[in-house]
């Protein structure tokens, strides 16, 4: 390494002098090389050697290492000037007669860049520029959408990668200051809206997309363009989730295919990280239903705040097992309980509380299948009211800082057993928090994408068995967001709640399930001929169309512009405990005598035997399915 620099010091001496005298050597030009060219070279060595220049790794370049290289040639060649000012005041020493020409040094400077700089750089050149045209391996032409540094550093990372190898044959980004204009070499050719344009121009193998980068029409139309002339679509992970699986570069191995999650695009949570920080911050967290879709993001995402320990309640053994190996895996160092209990087991919960003294509880816990609770009409009282009342006083009884219960938009002038459960529980939490010292409050919202037992997963199992894929009515419409987005929004609410209030999440438009069964299908491959949609009919308890707010209730916004406030009709305690004495003889009873029980003490309520053909309530508050479809599109 210090034989080779030293021949390329020596080369830009003498290509300077050859260029301060046009190329036209004389006796005087070549007498003042021969008589600095030694000492020239030895000093630039040793200045090259003591700044570390002599360690870097062949074929490895970037701007930071242009940037050392330049500082340390200015240093060598200020040694030189230094070196040359000191002979000029003590005159001549033996090996430096000659004096330095300023232009020289000048040039020489620019040679030592250029030589120096070109033999770290060839490499790469030769690898990034040169071999994805000459490999006899695989090789992909891709496009990228989006030219931001999120993709300027996929495009790098791509042409660099070996197997398989990648020509990035442009950029699509919307911004028109950017059409024609080139990005790490690679020019970008138009906008997302040209994509089958530019497709159709050159053949290109896979299109790649940022995640979160383009809206769902967008998106639905660039694999359309895709499919049309034969191309696949592949998603560059945000860095979000790049951090989440230990990633913080985009490369070829980070590429994933599309998910429903990308064509039902939301915007990125900010959270108020300091709120939420002291509250979380060195306090006792406890999660119930622990195992479950929300639950255990909720754990996931608190463990960001180093809490003082977390304990982990459910009662489904290899649900705890698994979210408990995913926690520790995590390695925050942040002290875990996981308690395997059913929270209807009142000396167990006990127990819990008066060992582990939490400050902070999320209630997660909670029977949700619809249809299945139909069935069991039961279940859903004893575990969604009796155990959220329990768990509540429980909470009040060993002063909790804070109790969040989790509601969904099902509450909202529930159809559903399911439903009507979860509005009790949420009318005794707001009715036991006017008079309790533990701040509780409650947190509504709809549907999450891929939770246990959900459409998407239901779906993609029958894509993968051939299909049918069935809807239960063409016109059903539900309300989404993602499980990350949902449980951040959570604890974002738990940090607002001043106590009493229910809380609303912002789920966006409504989304008709029959346009996600065919978005999943073109995902997978496939269409409508090969995977045909049948339609089921609406199930029991089931809606047309949820709704996020009742008629009583209206909206207030929070200082968190995804998270706004329920305002409505004030619960009493004593009416919603008079409430829970008549449910309590409703559990042992035959469905049918729960449904019309429920009825009878729960106004709201109207179960699926007064739902009309098409979904919509006969009768009372509920109006008609176009009544249920305009407030439902109110409460987006």
């Amino acid at each position: 390494m210090v034989a080779t620099h030293a021949v390329l010091f020596l080369v830009a001496w003498f290509v300077s002098f050859c260029t301060r005298w046009d190329f036209q050597p004389d006796a005087r030009m070549l007498g003042m090389f021969r008589g600095t060219v030694v000492w020239v070279v030895v000093v630039k060595t040793i200045v090259f050697l003591l700044h570390g220049e002599f360690r870097w790794l062949f074929g490895r370049l970037s701007f930071a290492d242009l940037g050392r290289l330049a500082f340390t040639t200015t240093l060598a060649t200020l040694a030189l000037v230094a070196i040359d000012v000191v002979r000029d005041s003590v005159g001549d020493l033996p090996g430096l007669r000659q004096r330095l020409s300023r232009s020289v040094l000048v040039i020489d400077w620019a040679a030592t860049m250029f030589l120096i700089g070109g033999l770290r750089a060839l490499p790469r050149t030769i690898r990034e520029v040169f071999r994805p045209w000459v490999t006899s391996g695989d090789v992909r032409s891709a496009l990228i959408v989006g030219a931001t540094e999120t993709g300027e550093l996929l495009a790098r990372n791509l042409v660099a990668n070996q197997s398989p190898s990648y020509i990035v044959v442009g950029f699509l980004d919307d911004n028109a200051l950017l059409r024609g204009s080139r990005i790490a070499g690679i020019r970008v050719l138009g906008g997302v809206g040209d994509a089958l344009e530019v497709l159709q121009q050159r053949p290109v193998d896979e299109i790649l997309v940022t995640a979160g980068e383009i809206s769902r029409p967008v998106f639905r139309r660039l694999l359309s363009d895709a499919a049309e002339v034969g191309a696949s679509v592949k998603v560059i992970p945000s860095m979000g989730e790049l951090l989440a699986v230990g990633g913080a570069v985009a490369s070829p191995n980070s590429l994933r295919p599309v998910e429903i999650r990308d064509l039902l695009r939301r915007e990125p949570v900010v959270l108020d990280d300091s709120a939420i920080e002291e509250m979380v911050r060195d306090r006792v967290v406890l999660v119930t239903g622990g195992g479950g879709s929300i639950g255990s993001e909720i754990c996931r995402q608190i463990l960001r705040y180093r809490p003082r320990r977390l304990v982990v309640v459910e009662r489904a053994e290899n649900a705890l097992f698994d979210v408990g190996n995913d926690l520790q895996s995590r390695g925050t160092g942040v002290p875990m309980e996981l308690t395997l209990a059913d929270i209807l087991d009142e000396a167990r919960m006990r127990c819990m509380f008066e060992t582990h003294r939490p400050d902070l509880v999320f209630h997660a816990a909670a029977h949700k299948h619809v249809s299945m609770l139909e069935h069991n009409p039961g279940e859903a009282i004893t575990n969604n009211c009796f155990g959220t009342r329990l768990l509540a006083e429980l909470a009040e009884e060993y002063a909790v800082g804070r109790f969040v219960a989790i509601s969904t938009d099902k509450a909202v002038n529930p159809s559903s057993v399911m439903g009507c459960s979860k509005l009790i529980a949420e009318r005794f939490v707001q009715a036991f928090a006017a008079t309790a010292r533990t701040k509780f409050v409650v947190v509504r919202f709809g549907n999450v994408l891929g939770s246990n037992g959900s459409v998407v997963p239901k779906f993609r199992e029958q894509i993968l068995r051939g299909g049918p894929v069935t809807v239960t009515h063409p016109d059903v419409e539900r309300f989404f967001m993602t499980i990350p987005e949902a449980s951040q929004l959570v604890i974002q609410a738990a940090a607002i709640g001043r106590g009493g209030e229910i809380f609303l999440l912002d789920m966006g438009a409504a989304v008709k399930i029959v346009d996600l069964a065919r978005d999943m299908i073109t995902l997978s491959g496939s269409d409508e001929e090969e995977i045909a949609i049948e339609f089921t009919g609406l199930q029991p308890g089931e809606k047309l169309a949820e709704e996020l707010f009742s008629a009583e209730e209206s909206r207030v916004q929070t200082s968190h512009p995804k998270v706004c406030c329920v305002v409505g009709r004030t619960a009493v305690l004593e009416d919603v405990e008079r409430l829970f004495n008549q449910l309590e003889t409703l559990p042992g009873e035959p469905p049918d005598v729960i449904r019309e029980g429920l009825r009878r003490i729960v106004p709201e309520y109207r179960s699926s035997s007064l739902c009309g053909p098409e979904g919509s309530v006969v009768g009372g508050r509920g109006g008609d399915k176009s009544d249920i479809t305009e407030r439902s599109a109110r409460g987006g």
